[in-house]
């Protein structure tokens, strides 16, 4: 009779578990990040060797970034299962979170735990495109004596565009652009652009415009995006160019209040700064009465932002 209850409650168990990490998944996706920690916590005592449960606390606690909880997950994951490239690469990301967060002698320190987990999942899976990110960012970023090297960030973006040209061309994007060499920036993103067209890849050829001082190139480019790809935000961003170079005023301010009469949440950036961009305009047009009237707005709507108090006083200064 023992035997026939066990055999009965199997079902139910396996259901309560399943249960369970789905709860958690959606508590994930909610954003609810400490809910989902303390159901998994529970979860994981009483299940301590289940990947699905302990790869889901490591994915809560990271964000959190409570580093050191998400690489003992992750650890752990890489344990039980050696072969599986993607726990060796969420190790790894989190080890290089630390590394971030720590002084730069306690993160010479990790830099090599860092290196060996993403070389590992590389290595156990020849198409991981994450991996090969990772491997050309930290190449780059890393100096030179401990291990940097932009002949490896290379290396593997040459790997990346083998498995997908769009991540190529974006990965040596990168490379050019943070080696100082913006015209071969310019170049690999345009091709991107050429091959996948997404907002990443226009977005990606925007920031180098505007970084490199190029407002011109800058506003064409969201343009051609606009025609791709309708988007509020797009107004927006030709807004913020206009305003920050003093150009083509009357164009900014048409975009940022076609923006604002269109907002929604998921445009992302809120009102306030496109009710800060229009002051920059008016301020750049000599219309102080204006121009204060739109950073008391903005000022009003978002009261912890310094940049907007900063730009009054040189509004009140006019």
């Amino acid at each position: 009779m023992k035997h026939l209850l066990f055999l009965l409650l199997i079902p139910f168990l396996g259901f309560s578990q399943l249960q369970t990490l789905e709860d958690a998944k959606q508590l994930i996706e909610d954003k609810q990040f400490v809910k989902a920690e303390q159901l998994l916590t529970q979860y994981v005592k009483s299940n301590e060797n289940d990947t699905e449960g302990i790869e889901l606390l490591g994915d809560a606690c990271g964000n959190q970034k409570k580093w050191d909880d998400a690489i003992t997950y992750y650890e752990k994951l890489t344990e039980l299962q050696p072969k599986n490239a993607d726990f060796h690469y969420k190790y790894g990301g989190a080890l290089g979170m630390k590394a971030l967060s720590v002084s730069k002698l306690r993160a010479v320190g990790i830099i090599g735990d860092v290196k060996e987990a993403f070389l590992t999942a590389a290595e156990l899976d020849p198409s991981h495109i994450d991996t090969r990110w990772a491997l050309v960012e930290l190449y780059m970023q890393l100096p030179g004596i401990i291990g940097g090297s932009k002949s490896k960030s290379l290396k593997y973006a040459n790997e990346l565009e083998a498995l997908s040209k769009v991540d190529g061309y974006l990965a040596k994007g990168y490379i050019y652009e943070y080696d100082d060499e913006p015209e071969l920036a310019e170049t690999y993103y345009k091709k991107a652009i050429n091959i996948g067209g997404s907002l990443t890849c226009y977005d990606k050829l925007t920031n180098l415009y505007e970084k490199e001082k190029q407002p011109k190139k800058a506003i064409a480019n969201i343009e051609a995006s606009g025609k791709t790809h309708q988007r509020n935000a797009m107004h927006y961003q030709i807004g913020k160019v206009c305003a920050e170079y003093n150009l083509e005023l009357e164009k900014g301010e048409k975009c940022l209040m076609t923006y604002i009469e269109n907002y929604s949440a998921r445009d992302g950036v809120p009102k306030a700064w496109a009710y800060y961009r229009l002051a920059q305009i008016k301020k750049n047009k000599r219309q102080k009465t204006e121009a204060l009237n739109w950073i008391n707005k903005a000022i009003t709507s978002l009261p912890d932002i310094k940049v907007f108090k900063q730009e009054k006083q040189q509004i009140e200064n006019l």
